[in-house]
Protein backbone atom coordinates (compact mmCIF):
# COMPACT_ATOMS: atom_id res chain seq x y z
CA UNK A 1 0.00 0.00 0.00
CA UNK A 2 1.29 3.48 -0.80
CA UNK A 3 2.90 5.44 2.28
CA UNK A 4 3.19 9.02 1.45
CA UNK A 5 5.75 11.19 3.29
CA UNK A 6 3.27 13.91 4.12
CA UNK A 7 1.60 11.31 7.00
CA UNK A 8 5.07 12.64 9.08
CA UNK A 9 3.57 15.93 9.36
CA UNK A 10 1.67 16.05 12.69
CA UNK A 11 -1.18 17.98 13.19
CA UNK A 12 -1.11 20.83 14.99
CA UNK A 13 -3.22 18.78 17.96
CA UNK A 14 -0.75 16.31 18.59
CA UNK A 15 2.11 18.76 18.15
CA UNK A 16 0.49 20.83 20.89
CA UNK A 17 0.17 17.07 22.94
CA UNK A 18 3.47 16.42 21.94
CA UNK A 19 5.29 19.55 24.06
CA UNK A 20 3.18 19.38 26.92
CA UNK A 21 4.16 15.30 26.87
CA UNK A 22 7.71 16.30 26.68
CA UNK A 23 7.40 19.50 29.06
CA UNK A 24 6.23 16.84 31.74
CA UNK A 25 8.80 14.13 31.21
CA UNK A 26 11.29 16.36 31.69
CA UNK A 27 10.07 18.07 34.83
CA UNK A 28 8.29 15.16 36.53
CA UNK A 29 9.49 12.07 35.13
CA UNK A 30 13.08 12.05 34.57
CA UNK A 31 13.67 13.72 38.17
CA UNK A 32 11.63 10.95 40.14
CA UNK A 33 13.11 8.09 37.99
CA UNK A 34 15.51 6.98 41.53
CA UNK A 35 12.62 7.76 43.85
CA UNK A 36 10.45 5.15 41.62
CA UNK A 37 13.50 2.98 42.06
CA UNK A 38 14.11 3.70 45.58
CA UNK A 39 10.36 2.72 46.59
CA UNK A 40 10.32 -0.35 44.78
CA UNK A 41 12.81 -1.66 46.98
CA UNK A 42 11.36 -0.58 50.22
CA UNK A 43 8.42 -1.95 52.03
CA UNK A 44 5.87 -3.77 50.80
CA UNK A 45 6.86 -3.63 46.68
CA UNK A 46 3.67 -4.86 45.96
CA UNK A 47 1.50 -1.65 47.02
CA UNK A 48 1.61 1.21 44.39
CA UNK A 49 3.92 3.42 44.80
CA UNK A 50 3.38 6.63 45.89
CA UNK A 51 5.48 8.76 43.37
CA UNK A 52 3.24 7.32 40.50
CA UNK A 53 -0.03 7.82 42.34
CA UNK A 54 1.03 11.72 43.07
CA UNK A 55 2.49 11.74 39.24
CA UNK A 56 -0.81 10.90 37.85
CA UNK A 57 -3.11 13.50 39.46
CA UNK A 58 -0.46 15.99 38.48
CA UNK A 59 -0.67 14.37 34.30
CA UNK A 60 -4.66 14.16 35.10
CA UNK A 61 -4.84 18.02 36.45
CA UNK A 62 -2.46 18.80 33.04
CA UNK A 63 -4.59 17.00 30.74
CA UNK A 64 -1.98 14.42 29.75
CA UNK A 65 -5.04 11.51 30.47
CA UNK A 66 -6.16 8.58 28.47
CA UNK A 67 -4.56 9.62 25.33
CA UNK A 68 -4.71 6.49 23.66
CA UNK A 69 -8.63 6.41 23.41
CA UNK A 70 -9.29 8.05 19.91
CA UNK A 71 -12.81 8.56 21.32
CA UNK A 72 -13.16 12.43 21.91
CA UNK A 73 -15.04 12.22 24.48
CA UNK A 74 -13.34 9.91 26.68
CA UNK A 75 -9.96 10.70 25.58
CA UNK A 76 -7.36 12.79 23.47
CA UNK A 77 -9.37 11.84 20.53
CA UNK A 78 -5.82 11.46 18.64
CA UNK A 79 -5.52 8.91 15.44
CA UNK A 80 -3.14 5.38 16.14
CA UNK A 81 -1.01 7.80 14.64
CA UNK A 82 -0.93 11.04 15.99
CA UNK A 83 -0.88 8.68 19.25
CA UNK A 84 2.31 7.04 18.12
CA UNK A 85 4.44 9.98 18.79
CA UNK A 86 3.48 10.22 22.16
CA UNK A 87 3.56 6.66 23.04
CA UNK A 88 6.98 6.70 21.78
CA UNK A 89 7.84 9.26 24.09
CA UNK A 90 6.58 7.31 27.20
CA UNK A 91 8.35 4.19 26.36
CA UNK A 92 11.75 5.81 27.09
CA UNK A 93 10.85 5.44 31.00
CA UNK A 94 8.72 2.19 30.80
CA UNK A 95 6.77 2.89 33.87
CA UNK A 96 5.78 6.06 32.78
CA UNK A 97 2.85 5.18 30.90
CA UNK A 98 0.84 4.32 33.59
CA UNK A 99 1.61 7.51 35.16
CA UNK A 100 -0.51 8.94 31.82
CA UNK A 101 -2.96 6.05 32.28
CA UNK A 102 -1.70 4.28 29.04
CA UNK A 103 -0.75 1.48 30.39
CA UNK A 104 -1.29 -2.16 29.34
CA UNK A 105 -3.13 -4.34 29.91
CA UNK A 106 -5.86 -1.71 30.79
CA UNK A 107 -5.63 -0.11 27.38
CA UNK A 108 -6.41 -2.72 25.75
CA UNK A 109 -9.34 -3.60 28.35
CA UNK A 110 -10.67 0.17 27.88
CA UNK A 111 -11.04 -0.09 24.37
CA UNK A 112 -12.40 -3.93 24.01
CA UNK A 113 -15.29 -2.24 26.88
CA UNK A 114 -15.37 1.28 25.10
CA UNK A 115 -16.53 -1.11 21.95
CA UNK A 116 -17.93 -3.87 22.94
CA UNK A 117 -19.83 -3.10 26.45
CA UNK A 118 -23.25 -2.78 27.54
CA UNK A 119 -23.87 0.74 29.27
CA UNK A 120 -24.24 -1.58 32.24
CA UNK A 121 -20.67 -3.11 31.77
CA UNK A 122 -19.40 0.29 31.07
CA UNK A 123 -20.74 2.24 34.14
CA UNK A 124 -18.98 -0.67 36.40
CA UNK A 125 -16.05 -1.02 34.74
CA UNK A 126 -14.74 1.11 32.31
CA UNK A 127 -15.89 4.36 34.19
CA UNK A 128 -13.41 3.55 37.04
CA UNK A 129 -10.61 2.55 34.88
CA UNK A 130 -10.75 5.81 32.79
CA UNK A 131 -10.46 7.41 36.10
CA UNK A 132 -7.60 5.68 37.09
CA UNK A 133 -8.88 4.30 40.54
CA UNK A 134 -8.81 0.78 39.56
CA UNK A 135 -6.48 -1.60 37.23
CA UNK A 136 -7.47 -4.47 35.58
CA UNK A 137 -6.11 -7.85 33.39
CA UNK A 138 -6.88 -9.79 30.51
CA UNK A 139 -6.52 -14.29 31.47
CA UNK A 140 -5.85 -15.87 27.76
CA UNK A 141 -2.80 -17.76 28.08
CA UNK A 142 -2.66 -21.19 29.35
CA UNK A 143 0.01 -23.23 30.64
CA UNK A 144 -1.24 -26.80 29.24
CA UNK A 145 -1.62 -25.79 25.65
CA UNK A 146 0.22 -23.48 22.98
CA UNK A 147 -1.51 -20.52 23.34
CA UNK A 148 0.11 -18.95 20.32
CA UNK A 149 -2.38 -20.86 18.50
CA UNK A 150 -5.62 -19.23 20.65
CA UNK A 151 -7.91 -21.89 19.09
CA UNK A 152 -6.11 -24.31 21.88
CA UNK A 153 -7.31 -22.20 24.73
CA UNK A 154 -9.19 -25.55 27.12
CA UNK A 155 -10.73 -22.94 29.69
CA UNK A 156 -14.22 -23.28 29.39
CA UNK A 157 -17.36 -20.55 30.04
CA UNK A 158 -20.43 -23.02 30.32
CA UNK A 159 -23.83 -22.20 31.82
CA UNK A 160 -25.45 -22.94 34.80
CA UNK A 161 -26.43 -26.23 35.34
CA UNK A 162 -29.13 -25.24 38.13
CA UNK A 163 -30.74 -22.91 35.68
CA UNK A 164 -29.47 -19.64 37.00
CA UNK A 165 -28.80 -16.64 34.91
CA UNK A 166 -24.81 -17.81 35.39
CA UNK A 167 -22.01 -18.63 33.56
CA UNK A 168 -18.98 -21.07 35.77
CA UNK A 169 -15.56 -21.19 34.59
CA UNK A 170 -13.23 -23.42 34.77
CA UNK A 171 -9.63 -23.62 33.83
CA UNK A 172 -5.96 -22.69 34.60
CA UNK A 173 -4.30 -19.16 33.13
CA UNK A 174 -0.74 -18.02 33.60
CA UNK A 175 1.42 -14.95 32.67
CA UNK A 176 -1.73 -12.50 33.83
CA UNK A 177 0.00 -9.20 33.56
CA UNK A 178 -1.68 -7.05 36.14
CA UNK A 179 -3.24 -9.53 38.27
CA UNK A 180 -1.01 -8.90 41.17
CA UNK A 181 -1.89 -5.15 41.62
CA UNK A 182 -4.05 -4.66 44.75
CA UNK A 183 -6.08 -2.25 42.49
CA UNK A 184 -6.83 -4.92 40.12
CA UNK A 185 -10.86 -5.45 39.94
CA UNK A 186 -11.75 -6.81 36.76
CA UNK A 187 -10.43 -9.28 34.69
CA UNK A 188 -11.37 -10.10 31.01
CA UNK A 189 -11.73 -14.11 30.90
CA UNK A 190 -11.43 -15.91 27.44
CA UNK A 191 -12.73 -19.82 27.13
CA UNK A 192 -14.69 -22.01 25.33
CA UNK A 193 -18.13 -21.37 25.22
CA UNK A 194 -19.16 -24.38 22.50
CA UNK A 195 -16.21 -26.73 21.81
CA UNK A 196 -18.32 -27.83 18.81
CA UNK A 197 -18.80 -24.68 17.05
CA UNK A 198 -16.87 -23.89 14.05
CA UNK A 199 -13.17 -23.49 15.20
CA UNK A 200 -13.16 -19.49 15.59
CA UNK A 201 -16.60 -19.43 17.32
CA UNK A 202 -15.57 -21.53 20.09
CA UNK A 203 -14.60 -18.92 22.27
CA UNK A 204 -15.88 -16.10 24.58
CA UNK A 205 -14.77 -12.82 26.85
CA UNK A 206 -16.56 -12.46 30.01
CA UNK A 207 -15.57 -10.18 32.66
CA UNK A 208 -14.67 -11.68 35.90
CA UNK A 209 -14.40 -9.27 39.34
CA UNK A 210 -10.98 -10.18 40.63
CA UNK A 211 -13.07 -10.81 44.57
CA UNK A 212 -15.05 -13.98 42.91
CA UNK A 213 -14.85 -16.93 44.83
CA UNK A 214 -13.38 -19.59 43.25
CA UNK A 215 -10.76 -17.52 41.95
CA UNK A 216 -6.62 -18.45 43.18
CA UNK A 217 -3.60 -16.90 42.21
CA UNK A 218 -1.34 -19.54 42.65
CA UNK A 219 2.02 -17.76 42.13
CA UNK A 220 3.80 -14.43 40.33
CA UNK A 221 5.94 -15.01 37.73
CA UNK A 222 9.06 -13.80 37.08
CA UNK A 223 10.68 -12.52 33.77
CA UNK A 224 14.32 -13.02 33.49
CA UNK A 225 14.58 -12.58 37.30
CA UNK A 226 12.38 -9.24 37.05
CA UNK A 227 9.09 -10.23 38.85
CA UNK A 228 7.37 -6.41 37.65
CA UNK A 229 5.83 -5.38 41.25
CA UNK A 230 3.44 -4.56 41.68
CA UNK A 231 2.06 -4.97 38.20
CA UNK A 232 3.48 -8.72 38.34
CA UNK A 233 2.35 -11.86 36.07
CA UNK A 234 0.29 -14.32 37.47
CA UNK A 235 -0.59 -18.14 37.12
CA UNK A 236 -4.19 -18.43 38.31
CA UNK A 237 -6.80 -20.75 39.00
CA UNK A 238 -10.31 -20.55 38.14
CA UNK A 239 -12.72 -23.20 39.70
CA UNK A 240 -16.47 -23.31 39.55
CA UNK A 241 -16.18 -19.44 39.09
CA UNK A 242 -19.67 -18.06 38.64
CA UNK A 243 -20.46 -15.19 37.29
CA UNK A 244 -23.65 -13.35 35.99
CA UNK A 245 -24.74 -14.09 32.72
CA UNK A 246 -25.05 -10.05 31.70
CA UNK A 247 -20.86 -10.13 32.09
CA UNK A 248 -20.27 -11.82 28.78
CA UNK A 249 -18.93 -9.52 26.22
CA UNK A 250 -21.06 -9.09 22.66
CA UNK A 251 -21.75 -12.59 22.63
CA UNK A 252 -20.97 -16.23 22.95
CA UNK A 253 -18.93 -17.50 20.06
CA UNK A 254 -17.06 -13.69 19.69
CA UNK A 255 -13.91 -13.96 21.40
CA UNK A 256 -11.50 -14.09 18.77
CA UNK A 257 -13.58 -10.90 17.13
CA UNK A 258 -12.93 -9.11 20.10
CA UNK A 259 -9.35 -10.35 20.43
CA UNK A 260 -8.42 -9.00 16.95
CA UNK A 261 -9.98 -5.76 17.82
CA UNK A 262 -8.25 -5.23 20.76
CA UNK A 263 -4.71 -6.16 19.41
CA UNK A 264 -4.39 -3.85 17.01
CA UNK A 265 -4.15 -0.45 18.80
CA UNK A 266 -1.99 -2.70 21.40
CA UNK A 267 0.84 -3.45 18.77
CA UNK A 268 1.25 -0.39 17.77
CA UNK A 269 1.78 1.25 21.43
CA UNK A 270 3.94 -1.89 22.10
CA UNK A 271 5.95 -0.96 19.31
CA UNK A 272 5.96 2.45 19.72
CA UNK A 273 7.13 2.38 23.54
CA UNK A 274 9.86 -0.49 22.39
CA UNK A 275 11.34 2.32 19.74
CA UNK A 276 11.38 5.21 22.68
CA UNK A 277 13.38 2.54 25.13
CA UNK A 278 15.91 1.79 22.01
CA UNK A 279 16.39 5.68 21.79
CA UNK A 280 17.01 6.35 24.81
CA UNK A 281 19.26 3.14 25.02
CA UNK A 282 21.28 4.64 21.89
CA UNK A 283 21.48 7.58 23.77
CA UNK A 284 23.30 6.12 27.07
CA UNK A 285 25.62 4.35 24.58
CA UNK A 286 26.58 7.71 23.06
CA UNK A 287 27.42 9.15 26.23
CA UNK A 288 28.63 6.26 28.03
CA UNK A 289 31.65 6.03 25.20
CA UNK A 290 32.74 9.36 24.88
CA UNK A 291 33.26 9.46 28.32
CA UNK A 292 35.23 5.97 28.48
CA UNK A 293 39.12 5.54 27.67
CA UNK A 294 40.39 2.27 26.42
CA UNK A 295 43.38 1.59 24.64
CA UNK A 296 44.98 4.94 24.44
CA UNK A 297 41.32 6.35 22.90
CA UNK A 298 37.58 7.14 23.61
CA UNK A 299 35.74 3.83 22.88
CA UNK A 300 33.01 6.35 20.62
CA UNK A 301 37.15 6.63 18.30
CA UNK A 302 36.64 2.59 18.22
CA UNK A 303 35.78 1.79 14.58
CA UNK A 304 33.73 -1.32 15.88
CA UNK A 305 31.50 0.98 18.28
CA UNK A 306 31.07 3.77 15.47
CA UNK A 307 29.61 0.96 13.52
CA UNK A 308 27.12 -0.24 16.40
CA UNK A 309 26.23 3.65 16.21
CA UNK A 310 25.19 3.77 13.27
CA UNK A 311 23.85 0.31 12.51
CA UNK A 312 21.30 1.16 15.38
CA UNK A 313 20.42 4.74 13.90
CA UNK A 314 19.41 3.05 11.14
CA UNK A 315 17.98 0.42 12.62
CA UNK A 316 15.59 2.54 14.59
CA UNK A 317 14.38 4.53 11.39
CA UNK A 318 13.60 1.87 9.91
CA UNK A 319 11.77 0.48 12.58
CA UNK A 320 9.91 4.23 13.52
CA UNK A 321 8.88 4.60 9.90
CA UNK A 322 6.98 0.52 9.50
CA UNK A 323 5.42 1.65 12.31
CA UNK A 324 4.06 4.98 11.16
CA UNK A 325 3.36 3.46 8.34
CA UNK A 326 1.10 0.98 10.31
CA UNK A 327 -0.78 3.25 12.11
CA UNK A 328 -1.66 5.43 9.18
CA UNK A 329 -3.30 2.79 7.25
CA UNK A 330 -4.84 1.63 10.85
CA UNK A 331 -6.17 5.00 10.68
CA UNK A 332 -7.15 5.06 6.96
CA UNK A 333 -8.19 1.75 5.63
CA UNK A 334 -8.71 -0.42 9.44
CA UNK A 335 -6.76 -2.60 10.99
CA UNK A 336 -7.65 -5.62 8.55
CA UNK A 337 -6.05 -4.39 5.35
CA UNK A 338 -3.37 -3.37 7.90
CA UNK A 339 -3.11 -6.66 9.22
CA UNK A 340 0.43 -7.07 7.15
CA UNK A 341 1.93 -3.80 8.69
CA UNK A 342 1.02 -4.60 11.96
CA UNK A 343 2.56 -8.41 11.60
CA UNK A 344 5.82 -7.02 10.34
CA UNK A 345 6.01 -4.39 13.37
CA UNK A 346 5.50 -7.18 15.50
CA UNK A 347 8.85 -8.67 14.26
CA UNK A 348 10.80 -5.65 13.84
CA UNK A 349 10.55 -3.62 16.57
CA UNK A 350 11.57 -5.81 19.60
CA UNK A 351 13.97 -7.36 17.49
CA UNK A 352 15.29 -3.56 16.81
CA UNK A 353 15.07 -2.86 20.40
CA UNK A 354 17.39 -5.60 21.68
CA UNK A 355 19.80 -5.44 19.19
CA UNK A 356 20.53 -1.48 20.06
CA UNK A 357 20.00 -2.60 23.70
CA UNK A 358 22.52 -5.45 23.71
CA UNK A 359 25.14 -3.01 22.05
CA UNK A 360 24.84 -0.57 24.47
CA UNK A 361 24.92 -3.03 27.32
CA UNK A 362 28.19 -3.96 25.60
CA UNK A 363 29.01 -0.89 25.66
CA UNK A 364 28.62 -0.14 29.44
CA UNK A 365 30.80 -3.03 30.63
CA UNK A 366 29.61 -5.12 32.79
CA UNK A 367 27.50 -1.83 34.50
CA UNK A 368 25.30 -2.66 31.84
CA UNK A 369 24.07 -5.96 32.86
CA UNK A 370 23.25 -4.44 37.04
CA UNK A 371 20.26 -2.44 37.88
CA UNK A 372 22.58 0.48 38.19
CA UNK A 373 21.46 1.61 34.89
CA UNK A 374 18.18 1.15 33.30
CA UNK A 375 19.41 -1.62 30.27
CA UNK A 376 19.27 -5.20 31.92
CA UNK A 377 15.00 -4.46 32.85
CA UNK A 378 14.75 -3.08 29.77
CA UNK A 379 16.58 -5.91 27.60
CA UNK A 380 14.77 -8.37 29.65
CA UNK A 381 11.11 -6.64 28.72
CA UNK A 382 11.90 -6.05 25.22
CA UNK A 383 12.58 -9.86 24.93
CA UNK A 384 9.51 -10.92 26.51
CA UNK A 385 7.98 -8.69 23.74
CA UNK A 386 9.20 -11.17 21.25
CA UNK A 387 6.35 -12.89 22.59
CA UNK A 388 3.66 -10.99 23.81
CA UNK A 389 0.89 -10.79 22.00
CA UNK A 390 2.18 -13.88 19.24
CA UNK A 391 5.55 -15.18 18.86
CA UNK A 392 7.58 -13.92 15.73
CA UNK A 393 7.25 -17.37 13.62
CA UNK A 394 3.16 -16.64 14.05
CA UNK A 395 3.42 -13.32 12.68
CA UNK A 396 6.10 -13.96 9.99
CA UNK A 397 3.87 -16.93 9.15
CA UNK A 398 1.18 -14.38 8.83
CA UNK A 399 3.65 -12.08 6.39
CA UNK A 400 4.05 -15.14 4.39
CA UNK A 401 0.85 -16.36 3.52
CA UNK A 402 -0.59 -12.36 2.61
CA UNK A 403 2.38 -12.29 0.53
CA UNK A 404 1.71 -15.09 -1.12
CA UNK A 405 -1.77 -14.72 -2.17
CA UNK A 406 -0.53 -11.57 -3.67
CA UNK A 407 0.98 -13.31 -6.05
CA UNK A 408 -1.73 -16.12 -6.71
Amino acid sequence: MSFEPEILALSKRAEEYRARLLKFMDEQIYPNEGTWQAQGQAGDRWQPRPIVEALKAQAQAAGLWNLFLPESELGAGLTNLEYAGLCEIMGRVPWSAEVFNCSAPDTGNMEVLVRYGTESQQAQWLQPLLAGTIRSCFAMTEPDVASSDATNIQARIQRAEDGSAEYVLNGRKWWISGAGDPRCRICIFMGQTDPTAALHQRQSMILVPMHTPGITIKRMLTVFGYDDAPHGHAEMIFENVRVPAENLLLGEGRGFEIAQGRLGPGRIHHCMRLIGLAERALESMCRRVRARIAFGRTLAEQGTIRAQIADSRIEIEQARLLTLKAAHLMDTVGNKAARTEIAMIKVVAPNVALRVLDRAIQAHGAAGVSDDFFLADAWAAARTLRLADGPDEVHRETIARLELRRHE
